[in-house]
C-alpha cells in the first residue's frame, strides 16, 4: 500500500474551489495522504492549487482539460493520476460530473464503487465507507475486497478538515484514450437567484418549509428564519409540488440530499421520502402543530405549535 489517497476537486463555476474540496481533503488525510487532481481551468490553476494546499493537499497534480468535451478528459487524467500515484483509495465529491467521471474510472481500472458516502474510515484491511440506507434508518459499511475503492462522497456529510501543507504542484502527462464524448458548444445559466444564503447543497445549517406553510406568500417565514441564522432555504415535496419555491429546494430521496450541522424544519410532516435527505444532519429541530407528525421520531428537538407564532418569535430573539 501506498498510502496515497487521490481526491479529484470539483471547482465551482467562478473558478474557486468548489466547499466539497475541503471536506474530501479532510477525509482524505484521515485515510492516508491526500493527492489532489484539479483537470482544466488553465486560467485559474495556479490560484487552485494553491488553495488545494491550503485545504491541505500534500501534492497536487494539474491535467489539461479538452475544451468542451464531456467527462472523458477527466476520466482520461483520473486513470493517469491513478497509476501514477497508486492509490489506496479514490474520493470524489457526489456533484454530477465527479460521480460520473469516477464511476467511469472504476470500470477502466477494474475497482469496486462506493457512492454517497456519508464517511469514511480506515481498519486493518483497508478503507470502509459508510452509507446511509433505507431512508436513513440504518448506517451501513462497505469495502472492496480487491482494489483501491473508489468513493463519492456526499456533500456537507464530512466534518474533518486537513492541515495546511506547502504547495507542491506537478504537471500530469495524460494520454488520450481517445474515447467518444459529448461536446459542449455553449453553457448558459437560467434562472440563477441573487442570494447572499449558502448552496444547499453542502450547507452547514439549513430552515426547510412544508405543506403547512400555507402558500408561496407565507413560506417567506422560512427565507425570514434563514436570513436570521445565515442558512440555506429547502423545502419539502409536497411544498414544491404545491408551487410554493422550485424544484431545486426539495430536500429527499429525490431532490437534495444535505447533512448539515442544523437542520430545521417548519411545518413538514416528515415523510420518509423526505427523510431519506436531512435524517443524517446532526441535529434536527421540527415545528409542526400535529404532535403525531413523524418528522419527531427524529428530531432533536422539536416543537408542538403553530410555526406563524413560533417562528416569528424565533427570529426576535435571534435579531435581539
Amino acid at each position: 500500500m501506498t498510502n496515497n489517497i487521490l481526491v479529484l476537486l470539483d471547482v465551482s463555476a467562478d473558478g474557486s474551489l468548489a466547499p466539497s474540496s475541503h471536506e474530501l481533503l479532510g477525509a482524505a488525510e484521515s485515510l492516508g495522504t491526500p493527492v489532489a487532481l484539479l483537470v482544466g481551468y488553465s486560467e485559474h490553476r495556479n490560484a487552485l492549487a494553491q488553495a488545494a494546499a491550503d485545504a491541505g493537499a500534500t501534492k497536487v497534480l494539474l491535467a489539461d482539460g479538452d475544451d468542451g468535451a464531456y467527462v472523458v478528459p477527466v476520466v482520461d487524467a483520473l486513470a493517469a493520476a491513478f497509476e501514477l500515484t497508486k492509490p489506496d483509495a479514490v474520493l470524489a465529491a457526489h456533484s454530477d460530473l465527479s460521480k460520473e467521471a469516477v464511476a467511469r474510472l472504476a470500470v477502466r481500472v477494474g475497482c469496486a464503487v462506493n457512492v454517497d458516502a456519508v464517511n469514511v474510515t480506515r481498519d486493518s484491511e483497508g478503507v470502509v465507507a459508510h452509507h446511509s440506507a433505507y431512508g436513513g434508518a440504518y448506517t451501513v459499511a462497505s469495502s472492496a475486497t480487491f482494489g483501491a475503492p473508489v468513493i463519492t462522497v456526499r456533500q456537507g456529510s464530512i466534518e474533518a478538515r486537513a492541515g495546511k501543507q506547502p504547495l507542491a504542484s506537478e504537471a500530469l502527462t495524460v494520454a488520450s484514450s481517445n474515447r467518444k464524448s459529448a461536446t459542449i458548444s455553449s453553457v448558459t445559466i437560467a434562472d440563477a437567484p441573487t442570494t447572499s444564503r449558502p448552496e444547499l447543497r453542502g450547507a452547514k445549517k439549513v430552515v426547510s418549509g412544508g405543506r403547512g406553510l400555507g402558500s408561496a406568500e407565507k413560506f417567506e417565514l422560512v427565507e425570514e428564519l434563514a436570513d436570521a441564522l445565515g442558512a440555506a432555504v429547502g423545502a419539502s415535496r409536497a411544498a414544491v409540488d404545491a408551487g410554493f419555491v422550485p424544484q431545486s429546494f426539495q430536500v429527499g430521496q429525490t431532490g437534495v440530499q444535505v447533512s448539515p450541522n442544523l437542520y430545521i424544519a417548519l411545518g413538514i410532516s416528515g415523510a420518509i421520502q423526505h427523510k431519506a435527505g436531512m435524517q443524517t444532519s446532526q441535529t434536527i429541530i421540527a415545528i409542526n402543530k400535529d404532535e403525531t407528525a413523524p418528522i419527531f421520531e427524529i428530531a432533536d428537538y422539536g416543537i408542538v405549535g403553530d410555526v406563524f407564532i413560533v417562528v416569528p418569535q424565533l427570529i426576535a430573539a435571534l435579531k435581539r
